[in-house]
């Protein structure tokens, strides 16, 4: 089979867009590829989290995992810092990296401005000169700067050939194929392949928010998380942007209404969602009464995921099996990967 590598960075709990936009997809798949998944807690180091936040973290996503039914039997649930054999792989690329494509990333770029506090219209040159700024030494890790490197290795180690992601990675997906050529090309091998970005779904499923806009995140302050309760569910869907109704009959829903809609037709049944969109195109809709019923929906879909994160969260020794067997499977693969590259590179395997 062939290999799927997808990491996760454990900022919090996951919610329905992580659900429907990328861990069902996950549920098909660790049936049908060699899937590895990890939660970054590496690449999380970037923001500088309290070793509890850490730990507390990666439990959480573990757990909310296994409880939306990915199989440690079928695929390797793993922690990054668990496989060492990433890091070292991760030196090897930066050897080879240059600092001006790595400076170039959107992401890095991104990411620095907001930690520099410089406006996203100033000029590189800005950014640059604040960066190298001694006053500003310590404002943007190197970490930051070689996140793509460390990207890389993480899927690499393991010689994958498919890395389901969204399309605000792509940029870094690049770079690891780009790491992945280079070594080959500088070693004169054809050792690793060349990842490719990988949609499983032929129609991507974009959750969301309920604010009014955009799509469903932790950082937006707009998400359901698969832990919240009936109670919290129904106190955040009853604030969801509305307007008055529309005042002609099959008028185009403005885009809150319509991401009502787009939330009800994925966690309701059919017929609950063609009664209200009968009743928008009549000009009948309450949204009280939709916004009850998509609450009461999305309950019913949560509440067996949240009862089994309850419970997984609560089982310590099964949660430490789970991640001491998902370390063993994914160092097995990633040792194996680094005696090899040690010996091309010319160092003891």
């Amino acid at each position: 089979m062939e290999t799927v590598v997808s990491g996760i960075r454990p900022t919090g709990n996951l919610h329905l867009g992580n659900y429907f936009g990328a861990v069902k997809s996950f549920l098909q798949m660790q049936y049908e590829y060699n899937c590895y998944f990890f939660i970054a807690d590496w690449h999380s180091l970037t923001t500088h989290p309290h070793p509890d936040n850490i730990r507390n973290s990666v439990k959480t996503i573990l757990a909310e995992y296994l409880a939306c039914g990915i199989d440690p039997e079928k695929a390797t649930i793993y922690i990054q810092s668990d496989v060492r054999e990433v890091a070292e792989l991760y030196l090897y690329l930066n050897m080879n990296a240059g600092i001006g494509e790595l400076m170039r990333t959107t992401s890095f770029k991104d990411k620095a401005r907001k930690q520099l506090h410089i406006d996203a219209a100033d000029s590189d040159g800005d950014m640059e000169k604040e960066i190298f700024n001694e006053g500003n030494k310590h404002s943007v890790s190197a970490g930051l700067l070689t996140y793509p490197t460390l990207m890389a290795a993480d899927i690499i180690i393991h010689k994958a050939v498919k890395v389901p992601v969204g399309k605000d990675q792509e940029q870094n997906m690049e770079m690891a194929r780009r790491f992945a050529r280079r070594f080959n090309s500088t070693f004169g091998v054809e050792f690793f392949p060349e990842p490719a970005s990988f949609y499983y779904s032929n129609k991507a499923v974009k959750v969301p928010g309920l604010d009014g806009s955009g799509k469903m995140g932790k950082s937006e302050g707009n998400a359901i998380y698969l832990i919240d309760d009936e109670k919290t569910i129904k106190k955040k869907v009853m604030k969801a942007v509305t307007d008055a109704g529309p005042t002609e009959p099959n008028s185009v829903k403005p885009e809150p209404i319509a991401n009502l809609f787009t939330m009800m037709d994925i966690v309701s049944t059919k017929d609950t969602y063609d009664f209200f969109n009968e009743k928008y195109n009549n000009c009948e809709i309450r949204y009280g009464d939709m916004k009850k019923q998509l609450a009461e929906d999305i309950n019913n879909f949560c509440a067996p995921i949240r009862e089994r994160i309850l419970d997984i969260r609560a089982n310590d020794e099964y949660m430490t099996k789970v991640a001491r067997m998902g370390a063993e499977k994914a160092s097995e693969s990633a040792a194996k990967t680094l005696r090899e590259v040690r010996e091309i590179i010319g160092f003891r395997g």
